[in-house]
This record gives C-alpha cells, sequence and structure tokens, in this order.
C-alpha cells in the first residue's frame, strides 16, 4: 500500500533504505530532538530492516519519498496501536536537512493523520515532543495537535535534561480541520 499526497508519498520501507536511514541516524543536526539510541553499523541497520515485521494495525511504518524525485526524505509511524481505544502513537522526522520547511512533513503528516483515522478507525493519534523542537510543534498544531500534557525532564540533550509534551489530535477534530 503507497499513500500518495501531491508532493510525497509514503511507502513500505525496504530493505535498501537502510544506507539513507544510517546517515541520518549519524547526523546530529537530524537527530537533535530524536531519543538517543545505541550506536548501530550498517550491517546491523540493513539487517534490522530486512527482519522488520510485516506492517500491521499494531505497527505501521513507512518511508517519506518525494513524488517528484522519488527522493527518500523521511520516516513516518502509527506504532503502539491500541484497538480498544482507538488510540496510536506517531513518530515522524525528515533525515536530510535540505528537506526541511518544504512542506514535505506537513504533508506526510495529513496523509498519515487521514489514513490513521479512516482505513484504521483510530479515534486518536497521539505523539511527544521535546518543548524546545520549536519547528516540531509549531507542525503539529497547525495540524490541530493539541498538548494533553507535560513530562518533566525525560529527554536528555546538550548535558540537561528537557520536558516532553505529550500531543494529541482526536478524529473528530481532523475531520473538522479538513471538512
Amino acid at each position: 500500500m503507497t499513500l500518495i499526497g501531491e508532493r510525497v508519498r509514503l511507502r513500505a520501507i525496504e530493505p535498501e533504505d537502510a544506507d539513507a536511514f544510517w546517515r541520518w541516524h549519524h547526523d546530529e543536526h537530524a537527530m537533535r530532538w530524536m531519543g538517543t539510541s545505541y550506536p548501530e553499523s550498517r550491517a546491523q541497520l540493513r539487517k534490522r530492516f530486512a527482519d522488520f515485521a510485516p506492517n500491521s494495525y499494531e505497527r505501521c511504518r513507512f518511508a517519506i519519498e518525494t513524488t517528484a524525485e522519488s527522493r527518500l526524505v523521511g520516516y513516518i509511524a502509527l506504532r503502539d496501536a491500541h484497538p480498544e481505544s482507538g488510540r496510536a502513537e506517531l513518530d515522524i522526522y525528515l533525515g536530510d536537512p535540505d528537506t526541511w520547511n518544504k512542506g514535505y512533513a506537513t504533508e506526510a503528516l495529513r496523509l498519515m493523520c487521514h489514513w490513521g483515522f479512516e482505513d484504521m478507525r483510530l479515534h486518536a493519534i497521539q505523539l511527544s515532543v521535546v518543548v524546545d523542537n520549536e519547528a516540531a510543534i509549531h507542525l503539529y498544531r497547525k495540524l490541530g495537535f493539541v498538548e494533553e500534557g507535560r513530562l518533566r525532564e525525560v529527554h536528555r540533550r546538550d548535558g540537561r535534561l528537557h520536558d516532553m509534551y505529550v500531543m494529541s489530535l482526536l478524529a473528530t477534530e481532523f475531520a473538522a480541520s479538513t471538512g
């Protein structure tokens, strides 16, 4: 399955995408506000990508690719989906700084929310974001996400702990904003 917009398409992640992800994971600007992980070799990342479980209701991972050039530019996922509550957690990032502020993340997020609410029949999509990540917070608010709470001192960066917002978007709010 592929989700297609004007500027981006969301497609399944392929094992050959691992090299781009490895490069992004080693770029301090791209990973600035991401959770810290342990170093991983290209070979380890390629194996992990090859061994990914198929997309399912519980976890759906997509590569973000430009429609014009078929260039891989990022990652978006819905994970930890619970049919009982109809909630899932969203992850998104663009890997190369030269792709930022071009509308790719906005369109990818809209496509994913539409798919999550329509096809997965989710009631809410939630995410966590470092309060100092102003660009991401601006994007989320633009699409209708609201702050539900604040987690104190949970993200370590630059030798100090940062707070994070928990934000969510309800299906009815998304429908009203796109209707």
